[in-house]
């Protein structure tokens, strides 16, 4: 992360964390962002995780889930009150990408 501020708290780092392979890192990328958006109903999950994959594009990511792009700025900004994160912005971006990731690898290791 270039732009952090230096000292950086190790709890402003949990993607990197987590891709060194800190288990507590994991969970909290996990509990604060995989699961909130789980719980909140598959669409949500499925919006940000679509969103990410084509590159933050609204309208191709609207037109892959077959939805007005409305409906996919509302979803994000439930999103973003949910975990606290916007997918818009490259930081959170990257912190939902690697949370969503390592939801999916809990989930298969029947962790989660």
């Amino acid at each position: 992360w270039p732009a952090a501020p230096r000292p950086v708290r190790s709890l402003d780092l949990p993607p990197e964390r987590a891709l060194a392979g800190d288990p507590e890192a994991e969970w909290q990328l996990v509990d604060r962002v995989a699961r909130p958006l789980e719980d909140a109903g598959g669409s949500l999950l499925e919006t940000v995780d679509t969103f990410l994959e084509v590159g933050g594009v609204l309208e191709a990511c609207a037109r892959k889930l077959f939805v007005h792009p409305n409906t996919v700025r509302y979803r994000l900004r439930r999103a973003t009150e949910l975990t606290g994160r916007n997918a818009n912005d490259p930081r959170d971006a990257l912190v939902l990408r690697v949370a969503l990731s390592v939801g999916r690898l809990a989930r298969a290791r029947g962790l989660w």
